[in-house]
This record gives structure tokens, sequence and C-alpha cells, in this order.
């Protein structure tokens, strides 16, 4: 049976074709954050026996417009002993790395525009934006250097909430990146390549390809450390809803706010199409079901399983965040890493 494949290397793919697909991907990510929020708000309410958003709009679905509103118009504070660069730049930080690290990621299928669009007709549109032949690397390096923001933003405060914060985005960015590093290194050596090309390939013999069956262990791990990394229940330290500051980000208002926001569920939708396509057969098709409507409904799954674990599990306290990275899922990762080694040799 034919498969659907990743990208084809095709000559059709130019500068504008890619610049196409970079717009494409700020701008939908960008309003997928903003109904991110409703939809979170919703699964939340229903979980938990509430309403949710319901009097702006019918269901309060004009709730992410005046959520919009509100972030565009708030008042932009700078605290006056802040050092004030250092503060207006970290949520940019934050923003820019969750955008670059989706340049090398899969997001929508590839398409060509119909020929009767004026100028662009004809042009096609890659599924991936820059497709670097060690993507899964490349993404997973931006994802780290988003720890940056957080880091800078609880720092350029002179608040010793936003310190802690800063602190704690520090321990748990840093010690499950490599938590992240060492789950996705037994199926790069199953694979024996660093592209997600590769790796959706490796998966088209259908559903019994796929590597999770052959990376169970590895698939977890993962599932884990991106909670952690997306900063989503019950690893949310950096900012910990339940007490009443919220960490690196106490200081913040308006738009600035709002762009670690909009990191932090681009994040999501990139740990989500990394977990589909190493994991989850990527866009090859399923029986009668297309490869890009497959790559939806996975995507949509992780991003409800986030929702889902944040209405059902406690917080955790930093020191068991800590004991549970390097006691118990670190071990478990280097052990599969060696089993695997043994199996492929």
């Amino acid at each position: 049976m034919e498969t659907t494949t990743l990208i084809e290397q095709l000559p059709e793919v130019t500068a504008v074709g890619v610049a196409i697909k970079a717009i494409l991907i700020l701008a939908i990510i960008s309003a997928l954050a903003g109904f991110g929020t409703y939809l979170e708000r919703k699964v939340l309410a229903f979980m938990q026996r509430r309403l949710g958003p319901m009097h702006v709009g019918p269901y309060g679905l004009l709730q992410i417009a005046a959520d919009g509103i509100k972030l565009f118009t708030k008042e932009d504070i700078v605290p006056q002993h802040a050092n004030a660069f250092i503060f207006k730049i970290a949520p940019v930080i934050t923003a820019a790395t969750a955008f670059i690290a989706l340049a090398a990621v899969p997001v929508f299928p590839d398409f060509t525009i119909p020929e009767f669009v004026p100028v662009l007709g004809g042009t096609f549109v890659p599924s991936i934006a820059s497709d670097v032949n060690v993507g899964i690397l490349f993404v997973l390096g931006m994802m780290a250097a988003g720890l940056y923001g957080p880091l800078l933003a609880g720092m350029a405060q002179a608040n010793k909430w936003g310190i802690i914060g800063a602190a704690r985005t520090a321990i748990q960015f840093l010690s499950y990146e490599v938590i992240t590093g060492l789950s996705i290194l037994a199926p790069i050596m199953i694979v024996g390549s660093l592209s997600l090309v590769d790796f959706n390939e490796a998966q088209s013999g259908g559903i019994t390809s796929w590597l999770i069956w052959q990376q169970p262990v590895a698939f977890i791990l993962f599932l884990i450390a991106g909670f952690a990394e997306t900063n989503r229940t019950p690893f949310d330290l950096l900012e910990h809803e339940a007490e009443v500051i919220s960490g690196y980000a106490t200081e913040y208002s308006g738009m600035r706010w709002g762009m670690f926001f909009i990191g932090e569920y681009a994040n999501m939708i990139t740990i989500s199409i990394l977990a589909a396509v190493v994991f989850l057969g990527g866009y090859n098709d399923f029986g009668f079901i297309a490869g890009w409507i497959m790559i939806l409904l996975k995507v949509a799954f992780f991003f409800f399983l986030m929702l889902w674990v944040r209405a059902a599990w406690p917080h955790v306290r930093p020191d068991q965040l800590m004991w549970l990275c390097w006691k118990v899922l670190m071990p478990i990762a280097v052990i599969n890493v060696v089993i695997t080694g043994i199996v492929i040799v």
C-alpha cells in the first residue's frame, strides 16, 4: 500500500514556499494559543462539573477575542528597580525559541497553492520550513534555549518571588532536558538518523511498525519530560498557580505576559508533534484515513492529554520533582538505552 511521505524533495521548494510556511506557522500557532485557552477552560470546567466561559458570546466563544483585546491594551508595567532591558527581552526569547523550534517540525502537510491565486499560484509549500538532517537535535536544542526566557525574567525583577521562580526554572528545565535527550536516544539508535523525515518513513509499514511498540519505556519517559518542559501540571513549578504569586511572571502584565503564554502553548504543540512523528507513525496513512488527518488526530490527543492531566493530577513539590528526575527517570532512561544497544548489536 502506498504511503504518504513526510516531505518530498521537489524543485518547487523555493524560498517563497518556505517563507509562506514560516508565516503560516506564526499566524496559525499564535491563533491556536488563543483558542487553546478557551479549549482548556472548557475541558477543565467539564471535568470539574462547571460551565467555564459562557457570558461573552455564544458558549463564551468570544472570550478569546476579549482576552486578546485585554492583553494588547493592558498597561505594560516595568518595575522601578528591575533591569529594564532584560525584563523586556525575556518574553521575546521565550516566544522566539518556541517558534524557531517549530521551523524543523512538520506542522502541516505539504500543499500547493492553486494556480488561480495571483502571483503565488503554483507555489509548493513544504510541511517543514527547514528540513535539516539533524531535526530532532535542532528542536530539542531550541526548546532548551527557551530556558533563558523565564530564567532572565525572574532574575531581572527586584522581587524575591521572581528570583525563586527563576531558580525553579533552572532546576526543572535543565533536569528534564537530560531525560528528554535520553528518552529519544533509544529510538534514534533504532532508526539510525536524527531526521524527522527518516523517522516518519521508518514507520511507513502500518501500525505494527510504530516505534511505540519497540520503545514503550522511551515513549512514557518522553511524555513525562514533555510535561515538565512545557511547564504543565503536575510540573508547573515555574509559576505554580496554586500559590498566591506567579513565579518568574509575577511582575509581568499585558502582551509581555502573553508572549510567555504563547511560547508555552507553542511548545505544547511541538512536543505533541514530536511524540506523534517519533513514536506513533507520523504522517503515514492509517487504512483509509489520510496521513494529514492522522497527524491532526494524534496531536489533538496529546494536547487533550495535557489538559486532562491538569484537571486530574495534583501539583508536586520541587524536591519531589528532583527526586523523580534523578533517582527514578534517569536510571530507567539509561537502562533503556543500554538494553536497546545490546539488542541492536
